[in-house]
């Protein structure tokens, strides 16, 4: 059987971990211990901030209902109770953009929900 030397896939390996430790200061770029305990780090942060990212939208999205849908004389909690009650189903994306972009088309979602808030 013939002896395996591991210099190739070694030097790839490191290649690959100095390539993502690009930029990073000091020993953390230049030294290959280092380097990967950063790069794995980095990497842990990154997953957790996609994570982050998620929510931190969606609570944006509902400060931005809310704003506006106070302007228009009610409360998140009924706006969104009231478009449920309606049969109207969208998302809070599509309703912070229109709360944002589209004031006159909010206004009237407003509209119809205060309606069978009230009824």
């Amino acid at each position: 059987m013939a002896r395996v030397k591991r210099a190739v896939s070694s030097h790839k390996k490191r290649r690959k971990v100095f390539k993502l430790a690009k930029g990073y200061f000091g020993a953390k770029s230049k030294q290959y211990k280092s380097a990967k305990q950063q790069v794995m780090k980095s990497m842990h942060y990154a997953y957790t901030g996609r994570k982050l990212k998620k929510r931190d939208m969606r609570r944006l999205w509902i400060v931005r209902i809310n704003a506006e849908a106070r302007q228009n004389g009610i409360s998140y909690s009924q706006f969104m109770n009231g478009l449920r009650q309606n049969g109207i189903d969208l998302n809070r994306k599509v309703l912070a953009d229109m709360a944002v972009n589209d004031k006159p088309a909010f206004k009237q979602l407003a509209e119809t929900a205060k309606k069978k808030v009230q009824a």
